[in-house]
């Protein structure tokens, strides 16, 4: 059953009562041989009506009117913010309608709020993150220098070893500057991406080809079908190396010794599916929602004694969405990771 609108209910009452009290006043003004004057009631009863309507014009004069314009500057409010409105059912009359924006709108400044928590914790967090990770050359360039000053310099025996330690922790350095560089550009859009028609076929073997050294290090084997066909797709041929490299180097980096890591590629209509697999430790359920976030390490102290800048799955992430595809990971511990993600097919 429809909801009757405030209006129209408080018409109706007062309808009810214009009657009521027309009857009442023409039971208590008789004509003279005692009958009730119906002719009486019906005009207090018409200027009862008339009353009430002028009320109810003064009173849709000063309030509803100021509820629509209320309404009107809580929807214009709405709908020139920066965040998505929830959607309100309207009904006919200005209070329902009041009311729901006012529910809708103090809905959007919770989530607005919580979302702002959210990227305030992520903010210390990335700060903190930053400063931990430039510190930690920042010092070792200190102790190398401050070394050398003491005398080192002399010391043939250290001076050109404490010199080549220096370095790296520069390049490492410029690593995590370059790094952070490439995502700030990613985001804003600055750097854009160069679509080329190339086979990702091939390029996978060259990639394959150029990590077997560190991989036999380890006694890692990196297996790539030979007998994979061509397949040629339509996407930034350097940022695509990018991400396969960065896929396979950490497989090999963190998968286990004497393991495997194992590159495939499936059709998958409009797009194609590269997968990158290993039989290592694996990662815990907790980690997998947060392992593209930038700086995160699922074993700290492990992931910097390889040298890493911790940015690398943040850039891949980016790179893949640039290209608007999608990359996933499945992981379980003791068995193995899986990472994939698809390209469009040229």
């Amino acid at each position: 059953m429809k909801k009757l609108s405030p209006r129209i209910l408080l018409l109706i009452i007062a309808f009810l009562i214009c009657a009521i009290v027309s009857i009442v006043i023409g039971f208590f003004n008789l004509n003279s041989d005692g009958s009730v004057s119906w002719s009486f009631i019906a005009l207090s009863f018409i200027i009862s009506i008339l009353s009430l309507l002028l009320l109810l014009l003064a009173v849709n004069v000063l309030i509803f009117k100021k509820i629509q314009t209320l309404l009107l500057n809580v929807k214009n409010f709405r709908s020139q913010s920066d965040y998505p409105s929830v959607l309100v059912e309207y009904s006919p009359n200005e209070i329902d309608n009041l009311d729901s924006e006012i529910i809708a709108w103090a809905t959007d400044r919770k989530n607005e709020f919580e979302r702002l928590k959210k990227l305030e914790v992520y903010r210390k967090e990335f700060l903190g993150n930053v400063s931990h990770e430039l510190k930690t050359p920042i010092f070792n360039i200190q102790g190398y220098v401050l070394t050398l000053l003491d005398g080192g310099l002399e010391d043939p025996s250290i001076n050109r070893n404490y010199l080549t330690r220096a370095e790296k922790s520069v390049d490492r350095m410029i690593a995590i500057i370059d790094d952070l560089e490439a995502i700030s550009q990613l985001e804003t859009g600055e750097l854009q991406i160069e679509p080329e028609r190339f086979d990702v076929t091939h390029m996978i073997k060259d990639v394959v080809e150029a990590q077997e050294l560190k991989a036999t290090a380890r006694g890692i084997i990196i297996t790539f079908p030979e007998e994979t066909k061509p397949f040629f797709v339509f996407a930034d041929r350097f940022r695509i190396r990018q991400v396969i490299v960065n896929l396979i180097v950490n497989s090999v980096k963190y998968g286990k010794e004497y393991g495997e890591t194992k590159v495939r590629i499936f059709d998958a209509g409009d797009n194609i599916s590269i997968e990158i697999s290993d039989n290592g430790i694996g990662i815990a359920k907790e980690h997998l929602p947060r392992l593209f976030e930038r700086f995160y390490r699922v074993d700290k102290s492990r992931s910097r004694e390889q040298g890493g800048t911790g940015l690398g799955l943040a850039i891949v992430k980016h790179i893949i969405e640039a290209h608007n595809q999608s990359i996933n990971v499945m992981s379980t511990e003791g068995v193995g990771t899986v990472f994939s993600f698809t390209l469009k097919k040229a």
